[in-house]
Protein backbone atom coordinates (compact mmCIF):
# COMPACT_ATOMS: atom_id res chain seq x y z
CA UNK A 1 0.00 0.00 0.00
CA UNK A 2 1.16 3.20 -0.74
CA UNK A 3 -0.20 7.12 -0.10
CA UNK A 4 0.58 10.31 -2.16
CA UNK A 5 0.05 13.97 -2.06
CA UNK A 6 -2.24 14.81 -4.49
CA UNK A 7 -0.99 13.12 -7.56
CA UNK A 8 -3.41 12.12 -10.06
CA UNK A 9 -1.61 8.78 -11.94
CA UNK A 10 -2.04 5.72 -11.42
CA UNK A 11 -1.16 4.22 -7.68
CA UNK A 12 -1.01 1.08 -6.31
CA UNK A 13 -4.32 -0.57 -5.02
CA UNK A 14 -5.63 1.08 -2.22
CA UNK A 15 -3.42 4.08 -2.43
CA UNK A 16 -4.96 6.94 -0.51
CA UNK A 17 -4.00 10.41 -1.76
CA UNK A 18 -2.88 13.00 0.40
CA UNK A 19 -5.48 15.77 1.03
CA UNK A 20 -3.32 18.07 2.27
CA UNK A 21 -1.49 20.66 -0.63
CA UNK A 22 1.48 22.96 -0.42
CA UNK A 23 0.70 26.67 -1.51
CA UNK A 24 1.60 27.66 -4.91
CA UNK A 25 4.77 29.36 -4.11
CA UNK A 26 6.93 31.01 -6.89
CA UNK A 27 9.85 32.89 -6.74
CA UNK A 28 12.41 30.09 -5.20
CA UNK A 29 13.33 30.59 -1.38
CA UNK A 30 14.79 33.95 -2.03
CA UNK A 31 11.50 35.15 -3.08
CA UNK A 32 9.54 33.94 0.12
CA UNK A 33 11.94 35.23 2.27
CA UNK A 34 11.76 38.60 0.89
CA UNK A 35 8.23 38.68 0.40
CA UNK A 36 8.48 38.49 4.48
CA UNK A 37 10.77 41.82 4.48
CA UNK A 38 8.61 43.61 2.76
CA UNK A 39 5.86 42.40 4.86
CA UNK A 40 7.73 43.53 8.21
CA UNK A 41 10.94 44.85 7.57
CA UNK A 42 11.59 46.08 11.44
CA UNK A 43 10.33 42.55 12.79
CA UNK A 44 13.26 41.06 14.35
CA UNK A 45 14.72 38.12 12.04
CA UNK A 46 17.54 36.09 14.13
CA UNK A 47 19.11 36.84 17.20
CA UNK A 48 22.28 35.81 17.87
CA UNK A 49 24.35 34.21 20.87
CA UNK A 50 25.16 37.71 22.37
CA UNK A 51 21.51 38.38 22.21
CA UNK A 52 21.76 41.52 19.71
CA UNK A 53 18.87 41.09 17.36
CA UNK A 54 18.86 41.87 13.50
CA UNK A 55 15.96 42.86 11.72
CA UNK A 56 14.32 41.96 8.52
CA UNK A 57 15.37 44.63 6.76
CA UNK A 58 19.15 44.44 7.90
CA UNK A 59 19.25 40.98 7.41
CA UNK A 60 18.32 41.17 3.99
CA UNK A 61 20.50 44.28 3.37
CA UNK A 62 23.48 42.43 4.53
CA UNK A 63 22.60 39.44 2.84
CA UNK A 64 21.88 41.31 -0.47
CA UNK A 65 25.79 42.80 0.08
CA UNK A 66 27.22 39.50 0.55
CA UNK A 67 25.05 38.41 -2.35
CA UNK A 68 26.46 40.45 -4.88
CA UNK A 69 30.25 40.07 -3.92
CA UNK A 70 29.21 36.15 -4.96
CA UNK A 71 27.67 37.05 -7.84
CA UNK A 72 31.06 39.48 -8.79
CA UNK A 73 32.81 36.31 -8.03
CA UNK A 74 31.01 33.92 -10.74
CA UNK A 75 28.83 32.49 -8.05
CA UNK A 76 25.31 31.40 -9.52
CA UNK A 77 23.46 28.34 -10.58
CA UNK A 78 25.13 25.25 -11.05
CA UNK A 79 28.05 26.63 -8.64
CA UNK A 80 27.81 24.96 -4.98
CA UNK A 81 29.46 26.91 -1.86
CA UNK A 82 31.26 25.60 0.97
CA UNK A 83 29.71 27.14 4.28
CA UNK A 84 31.83 26.98 7.38
CA UNK A 85 30.68 28.61 9.83
CA UNK A 86 29.34 27.81 13.54
CA UNK A 87 25.47 28.63 14.48
CA UNK A 88 25.20 32.54 14.04
CA UNK A 89 23.94 35.31 12.44
CA UNK A 90 27.18 35.44 9.88
CA UNK A 91 25.93 32.22 8.98
CA UNK A 92 22.35 32.88 8.63
CA UNK A 93 23.22 35.57 5.90
CA UNK A 94 25.75 33.42 3.79
CA UNK A 95 23.05 30.89 4.07
CA UNK A 96 20.48 33.30 2.71
CA UNK A 97 23.07 35.16 0.01
CA UNK A 98 23.63 31.56 -1.71
CA UNK A 99 20.23 30.92 -1.93
CA UNK A 100 19.99 34.81 -3.53
CA UNK A 101 22.56 33.96 -5.96
CA UNK A 102 20.79 31.15 -6.92
CA UNK A 103 23.81 28.67 -6.32
CA UNK A 104 23.59 25.71 -4.08
CA UNK A 105 25.18 25.74 -0.04
CA UNK A 106 26.79 22.75 0.99
CA UNK A 107 26.90 23.08 5.54
CA UNK A 108 30.12 22.04 6.93
CA UNK A 109 29.83 21.57 10.90
CA UNK A 110 32.94 23.36 12.73
CA UNK A 111 33.09 20.55 15.27
CA UNK A 112 33.83 18.36 12.73
CA UNK A 113 37.91 17.06 12.71
CA UNK A 114 39.43 19.01 10.35
CA UNK A 115 40.30 16.27 7.84
CA UNK A 116 36.49 15.31 7.35
CA UNK A 117 35.75 18.97 6.81
CA UNK A 118 38.53 18.77 4.19
CA UNK A 119 37.74 15.63 2.82
CA UNK A 120 33.67 17.06 2.77
CA UNK A 121 34.68 20.36 0.73
CA UNK A 122 37.24 18.69 -1.73
CA UNK A 123 34.79 16.09 -2.28
CA UNK A 124 32.19 18.78 -3.26
CA UNK A 125 35.03 21.21 -5.16
CA UNK A 126 32.51 24.57 -4.03
CA UNK A 127 33.67 27.40 -5.68
CA UNK A 128 33.87 29.85 -2.64
CA UNK A 129 34.58 28.74 0.94
CA UNK A 130 32.47 31.39 3.20
CA UNK A 131 34.27 31.00 6.57
CA UNK A 132 35.56 33.27 9.04
CA UNK A 133 39.05 34.36 10.92
CA UNK A 134 39.30 31.28 13.60
CA UNK A 135 38.86 28.76 10.39
CA UNK A 136 40.37 29.83 7.88
CA UNK A 137 43.53 28.62 8.08
CA UNK A 138 42.32 25.35 7.93
CA UNK A 139 40.93 25.51 4.65
CA UNK A 140 43.87 26.21 2.69
CA UNK A 141 43.75 24.41 -0.51
CA UNK A 142 39.81 23.88 -0.11
CA UNK A 143 38.93 26.74 -2.85
CA UNK A 144 38.55 30.48 -3.06
CA UNK A 145 38.15 31.65 0.70
CA UNK A 146 35.67 34.73 1.21
CA UNK A 147 36.04 35.92 4.79
CA UNK A 148 31.97 36.97 5.42
CA UNK A 149 32.85 39.83 7.96
CA UNK A 150 35.29 40.97 5.02
CA UNK A 151 32.79 41.34 2.65
CA UNK A 152 30.32 42.46 4.46
CA UNK A 153 32.70 45.34 5.64
CA UNK A 154 34.21 46.44 2.35
CA UNK A 155 30.56 46.60 0.93
CA UNK A 156 29.26 48.34 3.99
CA UNK A 157 28.58 51.59 1.97
CA UNK A 158 26.63 49.92 -0.60
CA UNK A 159 23.23 49.96 -1.08
CA UNK A 160 22.19 47.51 -3.60
CA UNK A 161 18.55 45.84 -4.46
CA UNK A 162 17.48 41.85 -4.34
CA UNK A 163 19.61 40.26 -6.72
CA UNK A 164 17.11 38.62 -9.52
CA UNK A 165 17.41 36.32 -12.98
CA UNK A 166 18.85 39.17 -14.97
CA UNK A 167 21.51 40.06 -12.44
CA UNK A 168 22.47 36.29 -11.75
CA UNK A 169 25.20 34.45 -13.69
CA UNK A 170 22.25 32.44 -15.01
CA UNK A 171 18.14 31.88 -14.77
CA UNK A 172 16.99 29.91 -11.45
CA UNK A 173 15.56 26.97 -12.31
CA UNK A 174 13.50 24.47 -9.72
CA UNK A 175 15.78 21.79 -10.56
CA UNK A 176 18.92 23.30 -10.17
CA UNK A 177 20.60 22.50 -6.43
CA UNK A 178 19.58 24.20 -3.27
CA UNK A 179 21.86 22.28 -0.98
CA UNK A 180 24.43 19.52 -0.78
CA UNK A 181 24.66 17.68 2.71
CA UNK A 182 26.81 15.44 3.24
CA UNK A 183 25.52 11.65 5.44
CA UNK A 184 27.46 8.47 6.15
CA UNK A 185 28.75 6.47 3.70
CA UNK A 186 29.56 2.73 3.77
CA UNK A 187 33.14 3.35 2.04
CA UNK A 188 34.73 5.43 4.83
CA UNK A 189 33.71 8.23 2.84
CA UNK A 190 30.70 10.40 3.15
CA UNK A 191 28.65 11.09 0.69
CA UNK A 192 26.94 14.40 -0.78
CA UNK A 193 23.13 14.28 -1.06
CA UNK A 194 22.08 16.63 -3.64
CA UNK A 195 18.55 18.68 -3.22
CA UNK A 196 16.80 20.62 -6.15
CA UNK A 197 15.18 23.69 -5.26
CA UNK A 198 11.33 22.61 -5.98
CA UNK A 199 11.90 20.28 -3.42
CA UNK A 200 12.96 22.75 -0.64
CA UNK A 201 10.60 25.23 -1.91
CA UNK A 202 7.67 22.72 -1.24
CA UNK A 203 9.35 21.55 2.31
CA UNK A 204 9.20 25.08 3.12
CA UNK A 205 5.23 25.60 2.08
CA UNK A 206 4.24 22.73 3.74
CA UNK A 207 6.28 23.65 6.68
CA UNK A 208 4.62 27.45 6.93
CA UNK A 209 0.99 25.45 6.28
CA UNK A 210 1.84 23.50 9.52
CA UNK A 211 3.66 25.61 11.70
CA UNK A 212 1.72 29.36 11.10
CA UNK A 213 3.32 32.67 10.14
CA UNK A 214 4.11 35.33 12.58
CA UNK A 215 6.77 37.23 14.46
CA UNK A 216 6.85 38.40 18.06
CA UNK A 217 7.71 36.40 20.67
CA UNK A 218 4.90 33.45 19.63
CA UNK A 219 6.75 33.30 16.56
CA UNK A 220 10.47 32.84 18.22
CA UNK A 221 12.10 29.77 16.71
CA UNK A 222 15.71 27.86 18.25
CA UNK A 223 18.13 27.39 16.24
CA UNK A 224 19.49 24.40 17.86
CA UNK A 225 20.51 22.26 15.25
CA UNK A 226 23.90 21.65 13.53
CA UNK A 227 23.98 23.41 10.10
CA UNK A 228 25.09 19.51 8.72
CA UNK A 229 22.06 18.33 9.94
CA UNK A 230 19.40 18.55 7.81
CA UNK A 231 16.50 19.76 10.08
CA UNK A 232 18.36 23.27 10.07
CA UNK A 233 16.75 23.96 6.51
CA UNK A 234 13.61 23.85 8.64
CA UNK A 235 14.90 25.79 11.26
CA UNK A 236 16.65 28.69 9.04
CA UNK A 237 14.79 29.05 6.38
CA UNK A 238 11.56 27.58 7.45
CA UNK A 239 11.76 30.33 10.62
CA UNK A 240 12.87 33.46 7.93
CA UNK A 241 10.00 32.50 5.13
CA UNK A 242 7.64 32.82 7.49
CA UNK A 243 8.13 35.96 9.51
CA UNK A 244 9.38 34.17 12.57
CA UNK A 245 12.04 34.64 14.49
CA UNK A 246 15.40 32.80 14.60
CA UNK A 247 16.86 32.42 17.90
CA UNK A 248 20.43 30.90 17.82
CA UNK A 249 21.20 28.55 21.20
CA UNK A 250 24.46 28.82 22.33
CA UNK A 251 26.98 25.34 21.97
CA UNK A 252 27.18 25.09 25.86
CA UNK A 253 23.47 24.57 26.08
CA UNK A 254 23.07 22.48 23.41
CA UNK A 255 24.33 19.99 25.25
CA UNK A 256 23.11 20.23 28.85
CA UNK A 257 19.11 20.05 29.31
CA UNK A 258 18.77 21.85 32.39
CA UNK A 259 20.78 24.89 31.12
CA UNK A 260 19.01 24.18 27.83
CA UNK A 261 15.60 24.40 29.72
CA UNK A 262 16.37 27.53 31.31
CA UNK A 263 17.61 29.32 27.70
CA UNK A 264 14.12 27.82 26.14
CA UNK A 265 12.24 29.87 29.07
CA UNK A 266 14.35 32.85 29.17
CA UNK A 267 13.93 33.56 25.35
CA UNK A 268 10.14 32.47 25.11
CA UNK A 269 11.35 29.73 22.49
CA UNK A 270 7.89 28.49 20.60
CA UNK A 271 9.49 26.12 18.41
CA UNK A 272 12.04 23.56 19.21
CA UNK A 273 13.23 20.80 16.61
CA UNK A 274 15.25 18.13 18.09
CA UNK A 275 15.64 14.35 18.43
CA UNK A 276 13.87 11.95 20.71
CA UNK A 277 16.26 11.54 23.38
CA UNK A 278 16.79 15.56 23.16
CA UNK A 279 12.56 15.72 23.74
CA UNK A 280 13.01 12.91 26.63
CA UNK A 281 15.91 14.93 28.73
CA UNK A 282 14.02 18.48 28.08
CA UNK A 283 10.60 16.60 29.56
CA UNK A 284 13.00 14.83 32.50
CA UNK A 285 14.46 18.89 33.45
CA UNK A 286 11.57 20.34 33.32
CA UNK A 287 9.87 18.07 36.18
CA UNK A 288 12.89 17.73 37.95
CA UNK A 289 13.56 21.25 38.28
CA UNK A 290 9.12 22.19 38.29
CA UNK A 291 10.49 24.99 35.55
CA UNK A 292 7.45 25.45 33.53
CA UNK A 293 7.93 26.14 29.52
CA UNK A 294 4.42 28.18 29.03
CA UNK A 295 5.57 29.61 25.48
CA UNK A 296 6.95 26.51 23.99
CA UNK A 297 4.10 25.15 22.25
CA UNK A 298 5.65 23.15 19.19
CA UNK A 299 8.31 20.19 19.51
CA UNK A 300 9.20 18.58 16.22
CA UNK A 301 10.75 15.31 16.71
CA UNK A 302 13.09 14.45 13.59
CA UNK A 303 16.36 11.73 13.03
CA UNK A 304 15.14 9.21 15.32
CA UNK A 305 11.71 6.61 15.91
CA UNK A 306 10.02 8.86 18.21
CA UNK A 307 9.29 7.10 21.97
CA UNK A 308 6.75 8.66 24.34
CA UNK A 309 7.69 8.61 28.19
CA UNK A 310 6.15 8.95 30.74
CA UNK A 311 7.81 12.26 31.30
CA UNK A 312 6.75 13.44 27.80
CA UNK A 313 3.67 13.05 28.64
CA UNK A 314 3.31 14.63 32.16
CA UNK A 315 5.13 17.24 30.91
CA UNK A 316 3.36 17.68 27.29
CA UNK A 317 0.19 17.62 29.03
CA UNK A 318 1.24 20.69 32.08
CA UNK A 319 2.76 22.69 29.35
CA UNK A 320 0.54 22.16 26.46
CA UNK A 321 3.10 21.46 24.35
CA UNK A 322 2.39 19.28 20.97
CA UNK A 323 4.54 16.95 19.71
CA UNK A 324 4.75 16.14 15.90
CA UNK A 325 6.68 13.25 14.67
CA UNK A 326 8.88 14.03 11.63
CA UNK A 327 10.03 11.15 9.00
CA UNK A 328 12.31 11.88 5.83
CA UNK A 329 15.93 10.80 5.47
CA UNK A 330 18.38 13.04 3.67
CA UNK A 331 17.60 12.33 0.44
CA UNK A 332 13.89 13.63 0.67
CA UNK A 333 13.97 15.56 3.77
CA UNK A 334 10.86 15.49 5.78
CA UNK A 335 8.09 13.18 3.13
CA UNK A 336 5.89 12.00 6.78
CA UNK A 337 4.40 13.77 9.34
CA UNK A 338 2.16 13.24 12.42
CA UNK A 339 0.77 15.60 15.36
CA UNK A 340 0.52 13.34 18.51
CA UNK A 341 -3.45 14.24 19.66
CA UNK A 342 -5.74 14.33 22.79
CA UNK A 343 -4.44 13.71 25.92
CA UNK A 344 -0.96 13.22 26.53
CA UNK A 345 -1.94 10.26 28.52
CA UNK A 346 -2.98 7.96 26.12
CA UNK A 347 -0.23 8.81 23.83
CA UNK A 348 1.76 5.58 22.57
CA UNK A 349 4.91 4.86 23.49
CA UNK A 350 5.91 3.90 19.93
CA UNK A 351 4.31 7.26 17.72
CA UNK A 352 3.74 6.65 14.02
CA UNK A 353 5.47 8.75 11.54
CA UNK A 354 2.54 9.45 10.08
CA UNK A 355 1.24 10.44 6.46
CA UNK A 356 2.77 11.77 3.58
CA UNK A 357 3.14 15.16 3.47
CA UNK A 358 2.31 17.74 0.34
CA UNK A 359 3.27 16.75 -2.87
CA UNK A 360 4.89 13.60 -1.26
CA UNK A 361 4.50 9.38 -2.30
CA UNK A 362 4.99 6.96 -0.08
CA UNK A 363 4.94 3.20 -0.89
CA UNK A 364 5.43 0.17 1.42
CA UNK A 365 6.75 -2.63 -1.19
CA UNK A 366 7.70 -6.14 -1.13
CA UNK A 367 10.70 -7.55 -2.28
CA UNK A 368 9.10 -7.87 -5.84
CA UNK A 369 8.14 -3.77 -5.55
CA UNK A 370 4.09 -5.09 -4.97
CA UNK A 371 2.68 -2.79 -2.36
CA UNK A 372 1.95 -4.94 0.43
CA UNK A 373 -1.37 -4.73 2.75
CA UNK A 374 -1.95 -2.70 5.66
CA UNK A 375 -0.46 -4.75 8.76
CA UNK A 376 2.30 -6.04 6.48
CA UNK A 377 5.76 -4.76 7.04
CA UNK A 378 8.23 -4.25 3.86
CA UNK A 379 10.53 -1.35 2.55
CA UNK A 380 9.40 1.97 2.76
CA UNK A 381 9.60 3.71 -0.86
CA UNK A 382 9.46 7.78 -1.24
CA UNK A 383 8.65 9.30 -4.13
CA UNK A 384 7.61 13.05 -5.26
CA UNK A 385 8.79 16.30 -5.45
CA UNK A 386 11.21 16.38 -2.46
CA UNK A 387 13.35 13.35 -3.80
CA UNK A 388 17.10 14.34 -4.07
CA UNK A 389 18.33 14.48 -7.78
CA UNK A 390 20.91 11.20 -6.29
CA UNK A 391 24.70 11.76 -4.81
CA UNK A 392 27.24 13.92 -5.76
CA UNK A 393 29.88 12.65 -8.31
CA UNK A 394 28.50 9.06 -7.69
CA UNK A 395 26.65 8.12 -10.18
CA UNK A 396 26.37 4.02 -9.86
CA UNK A 397 25.10 4.74 -5.52
CA UNK A 398 23.21 7.10 -7.28
CA UNK A 399 21.47 4.18 -9.31
CA UNK A 400 21.68 1.60 -6.85
CA UNK A 401 19.10 3.80 -4.27
CA UNK A 402 16.84 6.14 -6.74
CA UNK A 403 15.48 3.80 -8.88
CA UNK A 404 12.56 4.31 -11.33
CA UNK A 405 8.77 4.57 -9.79
CA UNK A 406 6.40 2.12 -11.51
CA UNK A 407 3.38 3.67 -9.89
CA UNK A 408 4.24 7.39 -10.82
CA UNK A 409 4.41 9.34 -13.81
CA UNK A 410 6.56 8.53 -16.47
CA UNK A 411 10.01 8.90 -15.96
CA UNK A 412 9.47 9.73 -12.24
CA UNK A 413 12.20 8.41 -9.86
CA UNK A 414 11.69 7.39 -5.82
CA UNK A 415 14.29 6.15 -3.01
CA UNK A 416 14.73 3.43 -1.50
CA UNK A 417 14.86 4.52 2.28
CA UNK A 418 16.45 0.62 3.66
CA UNK A 419 13.93 1.56 6.41
CA UNK A 420 10.53 -0.90 6.80
CA UNK A 421 7.43 0.22 7.55
CA UNK A 422 3.60 -1.24 7.51
CA UNK A 423 0.77 0.81 7.38
CA UNK A 424 -2.24 1.16 9.95
CA UNK A 425 -6.03 0.61 8.47
CA UNK A 426 -6.46 4.43 9.40
CA UNK A 427 -3.71 5.43 7.08
CA UNK A 428 -0.83 6.16 8.63
CA UNK A 429 2.73 4.76 9.09
CA UNK A 430 4.45 2.49 11.12
CA UNK A 431 8.08 2.34 11.63
CA UNK A 432 9.65 -1.18 11.74
CA UNK A 433 13.02 -0.85 12.13
CA UNK A 434 16.06 -0.64 9.20
CA UNK A 435 16.27 -3.57 6.22
CA UNK A 436 20.62 -2.80 6.55
CA UNK A 437 22.82 -1.78 9.10
CA UNK A 438 22.60 1.90 8.86
CA UNK A 439 21.53 3.29 12.32
CA UNK A 440 20.69 6.43 13.63
CA UNK A 441 22.56 7.77 16.86
CA UNK A 442 21.10 11.04 18.39
CA UNK A 443 19.19 11.69 15.43
CA UNK A 444 22.30 11.30 13.13
CA UNK A 445 22.40 9.24 10.26
CA UNK A 446 25.27 6.77 10.27
CA UNK A 447 27.05 3.83 8.58
CA UNK A 448 28.80 1.58 11.01
CA UNK A 449 30.81 0.50 8.09
CA UNK A 450 32.21 4.36 7.93
CA UNK A 451 33.69 3.64 11.18
CA UNK A 452 34.87 0.58 10.50
CA UNK A 453 36.79 1.61 7.65
CA UNK A 454 38.70 4.30 9.79
CA UNK A 455 39.07 2.02 12.72
CA UNK A 456 41.02 -0.81 10.34
CA UNK A 457 43.14 1.58 9.93
CA UNK A 458 44.91 1.97 13.24
CA UNK A 459 47.82 -0.08 14.00
CA UNK A 460 46.47 -2.12 16.92
CA UNK A 461 43.11 -3.67 15.29
CA UNK A 462 43.63 -6.69 13.14
CA UNK A 463 39.77 -6.55 12.99
CA UNK A 464 36.63 -4.70 14.15
CA UNK A 465 33.10 -4.63 13.72
CA UNK A 466 30.70 -1.27 14.82
CA UNK A 467 27.09 -1.73 15.70
CA UNK A 468 24.36 0.02 17.61
CA UNK A 469 23.33 -1.39 20.78
CA UNK A 470 20.10 -0.21 23.07
CA UNK A 471 21.61 1.64 26.28
CA UNK A 472 20.21 1.88 29.70
CA UNK A 473 17.76 5.13 28.75
CA UNK A 474 16.35 2.86 25.72
CA UNK A 475 18.28 4.70 23.03
CA UNK A 476 20.98 3.73 21.04
CA UNK A 477 24.88 3.57 21.45
CA UNK A 478 27.72 2.28 19.19
CA UNK A 479 30.05 -0.42 20.35
CA UNK A 480 33.25 -1.20 18.90
CA UNK A 481 34.24 -4.88 18.74
CA UNK A 482 37.53 -5.62 18.30
CA UNK A 483 40.33 -8.00 17.59
CA UNK A 484 43.88 -7.15 18.18
CA UNK A 485 46.96 -6.33 16.47
CA UNK A 486 49.93 -8.92 17.74
CA UNK A 487 51.09 -5.69 19.93
CA UNK A 488 48.21 -5.40 21.89
CA UNK A 489 44.78 -2.90 21.67
CA UNK A 490 44.80 0.27 23.66
CA UNK A 491 41.03 1.52 23.82
CA UNK A 492 41.44 5.48 24.62
CA UNK A 493 44.48 5.47 22.13
CA UNK A 494 41.82 4.03 19.23
CA UNK A 495 38.73 6.13 20.63
CA UNK A 496 41.58 9.32 20.14
CA UNK A 497 42.08 8.11 16.90
CA UNK A 498 38.73 7.93 15.76
CA UNK A 499 37.39 11.22 16.85
CA UNK A 500 40.14 13.20 15.65
CA UNK A 501 38.95 11.85 11.89
CA UNK A 502 35.19 11.27 12.88
CA UNK A 503 31.99 13.99 14.43
CA UNK A 504 31.89 13.08 18.10
CA UNK A 505 28.58 11.17 17.25
CA UNK A 506 30.48 8.84 15.30
CA UNK A 507 33.07 7.60 18.11
CA UNK A 508 31.80 4.04 20.42
CA UNK A 509 30.54 4.62 23.23
CA UNK A 510 31.97 1.49 24.13
CA UNK A 511 34.69 -1.21 23.04
CA UNK A 512 34.93 -4.85 23.05
CA UNK A 513 38.23 -7.05 23.02
CA UNK A 514 37.64 -10.49 21.65
CA UNK A 515 40.20 -13.05 20.84
CA UNK A 516 37.89 -13.78 17.10
CA UNK A 517 34.68 -12.02 15.89
CA UNK A 518 31.85 -14.90 15.70
CA UNK A 519 31.05 -16.31 12.27
CA UNK A 520 28.42 -18.53 11.34
CA UNK A 521 28.93 -21.81 9.84
CA UNK A 522 28.66 -20.23 6.28
CA UNK A 523 31.66 -18.01 7.72
CA UNK A 524 29.66 -14.57 7.93
CA UNK A 525 29.35 -12.81 10.98
CA UNK A 526 27.08 -13.57 13.68
CA UNK A 527 25.97 -10.83 15.07
CA UNK A 528 24.04 -12.62 17.37
CA UNK A 529 27.22 -13.74 19.03
CA UNK A 530 28.03 -10.34 19.95
CA UNK A 531 28.23 -10.39 23.99
CA UNK A 532 26.12 -7.48 25.49
CA UNK A 533 28.64 -4.33 26.50
CA UNK A 534 28.26 -2.91 29.50
CA UNK A 535 28.08 0.31 28.44
CA UNK A 536 28.60 2.14 31.48
CA UNK A 537 32.11 1.06 31.19
CA UNK A 538 34.58 2.56 28.42
CA UNK A 539 36.33 -0.85 27.24
CA UNK A 540 35.82 -4.24 27.88
CA UNK A 541 37.85 -7.47 27.64
CA UNK A 542 35.02 -10.51 26.22
CA UNK A 543 35.21 -13.62 24.34
CA UNK A 544 32.40 -13.99 21.61
CA UNK A 545 29.48 -16.36 22.51
CA UNK A 546 29.56 -19.49 20.60
CA UNK A 547 28.69 -19.79 17.10
CA UNK A 548 25.06 -20.00 15.74
CA UNK A 549 24.17 -21.66 12.05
Amino acid sequence: MGSTGGNSHARPGGQRPSCRTAENITGGVAGLFEGCVVASPGAVAVVGVDGVAVSYGELNARANRLAWGLIGRGVGPGVLVGVVLPRSVDAVVALLAVVKCGAGYVPVDVAWPVGRVRAVLGDAGPGVVLTDGEHAGELAGCGELGLVAEVLSAAAGEVRGNPGDSDRTARLSPLDVAYVIYTSGTTGVPKGVVMPVAGVVNLLGWHRGLFGTGSGSGGRVALFTSLGFDVSVQEVLGSLVSGRSLVVCPEGVRADADRLVEWLACWEIAELHCPNLVLHAVAESVLESGRRLPALCEVAQAGEALTVTDAVREWCAGDGVRVSNHYGPAETHIVTSTALEGDPGEWPGAAPIGSPIANARTYVLDAGLRPVAPGVVGELYVAGVGVARGYLGRAGLTAERFVADPYGPVGGRMYRTGDLARWTHEGELVFAGRADDQVKIRGFRIEPGEIDAVLATHGSVADSVVVSREDAVGGRSLVAYVVAASGGFDAEEARAYLAARLPEYMVPAAFVALDALPLTTTGKLDRHALPEPDLSRGFLGARPCGAAA
